[in-house]
């Protein structure tokens, strides 16, 4: 199947590698000409202007897939409104707010453009292990997509229809919620194992007797485990976590629909505060798990 993906970073290059790897035709565009390069060297095929992209299509439906930061993705739909054919599928794989993503398919359906919103998870660890995929839109449309979503699952990943326009970034949305979460809840525990009543234990060693049958046995754990490997005492880490925007979205929808979410409130709140300044072991924890999963900058700051 043919498909052009816009935006290659972190995961969209990745989908290149997977693609292209399982037979697939992967028009690539970034405005990086170097990531380009690399894509192309992954199996790609450059295409220099949107008009061009479209163009090597040919007979073929064009499907495109946008893997760009939420900020760019409405300027990024109006170009591509006003050039792709009738029946044309456009993607958005990043992490929208959901609310746009039902606008933005009403607004497209006027142009006989259908709409897909697809929460991805993976992070940089998704070539390997397959990604998670959450579908949002005409179930029609997903199916013709499904050959994609087939590749980029393997080997060990999953995809699923969530439901109409709007849903997988909705899913997207609250899975990052619990992540925020569960990442919390990890942290704090092991720095009240580091500074509790025994000295210097080990918490690579207590990581690696959880990843065995424990109930907290997770992927998030097994992280967790190779950051005290590597760095046990997380030194030269400056402990401050950025909120990306989707857990705050989640505190908003909760709100408005009576949803209490303590838990997920109390570690958004600790990513702001850190922010503002108030560090410690548990956020430096913190942001070794977000370097290690999704490969973002360990020192925000720096």
């Amino acid at each position: 199947m043919k498909i052009a993906i816009i935006g290659l970073g972190k995961m969209g290059y990745q989908f290149v590698v997977r693609l292209s790897g399982d037979n697939h035709g992967v028009i690539v565009f970034d405005n990086d000409d170097q990531l380009v390069e690399s894509a192309v060297g992954a199996g790609g095929i450059a295409a220099g202007a949107r008009q061009s992209i479209v163009a090597q299509f040919n007979s073929e439906p064009v499907v495109i897939w946008l893997m760009i930061p939420s900020a760019a993705v409405e300027e990024e739909i109006a170009a591509w409104k006003s050039l792709l054919p009738a029946g044309s599928i456009l993607i958005d794989g990043g992490n929208s707010d959901f609310r746009l993503s039902k606008e933005r398919a009403g607004n497209l359906a006027e142009a006989n453009i259908n709409f897909l919103d697809i929460g991805v998870s993976g992070g940089i660890l998704g070539l390997e292990n397959g990604f998670s995929i959450m579908v949002g839109g005409n179930r029609e449309d997903y199916e013709k997509i499904e050959p994609i979503l087939v590749s980029l699952a393997k080997p060990a990943g999953a995809y699923q229809y969530i439901g109409p326009s709007g849903s997988g970034h909705f899913v997207k949305m609250v899975h990052n919620a619990i992540e925020y979460g569960l990442m919390e809840s990890l942290a704090e525990g092991y720095s009240l194992i580091k500074d509790g009543p025994f000295a210097d234990l080990d918490l690579a060693a207590i990581a690696e007797v959880w990843q065995h049958g424990s109930i907290v046995e997770s992927s998030l754990n097994g992280l967790a485990k190779d950051v005290f490997s590597e760095n046990p005492s997380l030194n030269d880490i400056e402990g401050v976590v950025p909120q990306s925007g989707e857990t705050e979205w989640s505190l908003d929808v909760g709100r408005e629909q009576g949803v209490e979410l303590p838990a997920i409130k109390a570690s958004f709140d600790v990513r702001i505060r850190s922010e503002q300044g108030q560090t410690s072991f548990t956020t430096k924890v913190l942001a070794a798990l977000r370097n290690k999963f999704g490969g973002h900058n360990i020192n925000p700051s720096s």
